[in-house]
């Protein structure tokens, strides 16, 4: 952080890209560097995405400079790339509001900006929506382009080639910019491939192309075919390619995108093509122009608040506890020192999940696939069916993507699939599209599966052990972002009893009040407890560890001996509470009198925040609790006495 911000003259002029048009060519490149040096300033300050943004500074005004937005649509995939395209697209005035209650989304919004024609945070789904962007105004007879722009790293996913291949009918008004900065598709890129590049996508070589396709048509259809596919390849053996030619693309590149006198006439020449759909190769720098991130392992690709000077990030506090992705990660390494047959999958989230402690330790035993979940669950299916114990280390909302393979290759086959679910609950700054909220729901709905939810990282370390050595079915244990609670951690890892819980407070043989936990609330439902017990109501704490198969006996012991029965977890409708509500009603347990509350995440999308005030929002919090069992009571505080009596 600064105490002083840039100084940006020319920025200061450009509020939206009709601003940044009245621009001269020759002002771009210093426009391009001030606009760098605000994102460097304003990210030092919030913490957010920064390398993938720096990269993009270049191709981001080139972009704007070049098509008409917001009529021609603009897509970034992902969109954590997208803080320069939010500074020059009006919201300039609110970039050091990135990622905090209220503020700027860290990802593309539609409800944010006109400039934002699809909202993203998962990636690869740029070329379809494009696709989707450009049909639509082919029918109703209307102008304007659709330009996705795509990481080489989202180009892993299998959607992506999905879309490419149906994008022909769209013609010219589809255009993909491929951003390669990190997989080096390209070879080196300089004055020679630009030129090329140029060369290949201006009007007298695309004419001449033309031209050439009619008189070609003159032959037969086997002589047409085999001439256009020899310039295909001619084109291709030069440029690279091929492979998007095949998929029915019109390819153009590489070219350096953070040359702005080689972007530019390229990207003019394709807009005014007739040619297309058509693919723009462009070879970035993740971290561009700002030397710590340029020289981090990691390109500072997410990042706390940081020292603009120095590059120092803020570090979290000292002796805090372990973060549960690397408990997770470390307790599994721990475990294959003597169990050669467990392996980790990750979808291209090593760090994120804890699968690089792991990879540390176990490289041959490690995978990334990438961008691919879909393919992930199905080859640790593959893994599981041939003896191993395959633990896939997935983000629960990006598990989502893969749910058809979670139901038909693992649990129809009932094959020992063991899922780590990082990021379970509300997640923070980044919001609703990150946020694990269903993965309870659509998970115990499915037979042969376990579901598990530990209460901290002690819990976390025992389960990870726990699903090691349950080879009977598919079993998934869902844990929150962040740090644990400061618990001490096990000597010696305890395999849990399957569908078993525990109660951590009070008394199962009588009392008031039962909150029955499922996860990371349990410390809230302490909290809870304390409140209620200060008002004179007994209440028992039970933490039920599993969501499927749900601790029946425990709950029926709790529903005979207490008055009301609250449950409380970090998922939406359908999860833990539904399968309590389910077993009540199926065994009448609430015949006699017994008042039964479900607490979940509400039925809205929550945006980014804390997330102490997201669980307030959500109304999920100690308070909350008490409510909830004083309303149960038909009680509020003032009248607790005669619920005492």
């Amino acid at each position: 952080m600064t105490a002083n911000r840039p100084e940006t003259p020319l920025l200061d002029q450009v509020d939206t890209p009709e601003d940044l048009r009245r621009l001269e060519p020759a002002q771009l490149r210093q426009l391009a560097d001030e606009l760098r040096a605000e994102m460097i300033d304003a990210v030092g300050s919030t913490g957010g995405h920064l390398g993938s943004g720096l990269g993009v500074v270049e191709l981001t005004v080139a972009l704007h400079y070049v098509f008409n937005t917001p009529e021609d649509r603009l897509i970034w995939d992902v969109g954590h790339q997208a803080y320069p395209h939010k500074i020059i697209t009006g919201r300039r005035d609110r970039i050091r509001t990135l990622r905090q209650g209220g503020g700027l989304s860290g990802f593309t919004k539609r409800s944010e900006s006109e400039y934002d024609p699809f909202g993203a945070a998962h990636s690869s789904t740029s070329i379809s929506a494009g696709l989707g962007f450009a049909i639509a105004n082919k029918m109703n007879g209307q102008p304007g382009k659709a330009i996705a722009v795509i990481g080489d790293g989202a180009m892993s996913a299998g959607m992506a080639y999905e879309a490419m291949n149906n994008a022909e009918g769209a013609g010219n008004r589809l255009i993909v910019v491929l951003n390669d900065n990190d997989m080096s598709i390209a070879p080196p890129v300089g004055g020679l491939s630009a030129y090329l590049a140029r060369i290949v996508s201006s009007s007298e070589y695309l004419g001449l192309r033309s031209l050439a396709s009619k008189v070609a048509r003159k032959f037969s259809r086997r002589v047409h075919h085999g001439l256009e596919k020899a310039e295909e390849f001619t084109r291709g053996m030069v440029t690279g390619g091929t492979l998007f030619e095949e998929l029915g693309f019109y390819y153009v590149g590489p070219i350096d995108g953070h040359n702005l006198d080689h972007l530019l006439p390229v990207l003019e020449n394709v807009r005014d093509s007739e040619q297309g759909p058509i693919l723009v190769h462009v070879v970035t720098t993740k971290g561009k122009g700002y030397a710590p991130a340029e020289n981090s392992e990691d390109k500072y690709h997410g990042v706390p608040r940081f020292n603009v000077i120095t590059g120092e990030k803020a570090k979290g506090a000292a002796g805090a506890p372990p973060a549960y992705q690397n408990v997770f990660g470390e307790t599994l390494a721990k475990l294959a020192d003597t169990d050669p047959r467990i392996c980790a999958i990750t979808a291209a989230m090593p760090s994120g999940t804890g699968v690089d402690k792991f990879a540390q330790a176990h490289p041959a035993r490690a995978f990334d696939v990438g961008i691919a979940e879909q393919h992930g669950v199905t080859f640790a299916a593959g893994l599981a069916a041939q003896g191993m114990r395959p633990f896939a280390a997935i983000y629960s909302t990006f598990l989502q993507r893969a749910y058809d393979q979670v139901v038909h290759d693992v649990a129809i086959q009932n094959l020992p699939v063991r899922f780590a679910i990082d990021r379970a609950g509300l997640v923070g700054a980044d919001g609703a599209t990150h946020a694990g909220s269903f993965d309870v729901t659509y998970l115990a709905s499915l037979p042969n599966f376990v579901v598990m939810a530990p209460a901290d990282e002690a819990e976390l370390a025992h389960m990870t052990y726990t699903a090691a050595e349950h080879d009977e079915g598919p079993i998934a244990f869902r844990y929150p972002r962040g740090n644990g609670v400061g618990v001490e951690m096990p000597q010696v890892l305890e395999k849990l009893a399957i569908g078993k819980g525990r109660v951590v407070r009070g008394d199962v043989a009588g009392g008031k009040v039962a909150i029955l936990s499922l996860g990371s609330r349990l410390e809230e439902a302490k909290k809870a407890a304390d409140q209620l017990e200060a008002r004179g109501l007994a209440t028992t704490v039970a933490d039920m560890r599993f969501a499927k198969p749900i601790d029946a006996e425990l709950i029926r012991k709790l529903a005979a001996t207490h008055d009301v029965l609250v449950t409380v977890e970090e998922g939406a409708i359908g999860g833990f509470g539904t399968q309590v509500l389910t077993m009540a009603s199926d065994e009448g347990l609430t015949d006699g009198g017994l008042k039964i509350r479900t607490m979940r995440l509400p039925d809205v999308f929550i945006d980014h925040d804390d997330p102490v005030k997201q669980y307030d929002q959500a109304g999920l919090n100690a308070p909350h609790i008490v409510d909830t069992v004083l309303g149960a009571l038909r009680h509020n505080s003032a009248g607790i006495e005669e619920a005492r009596a």
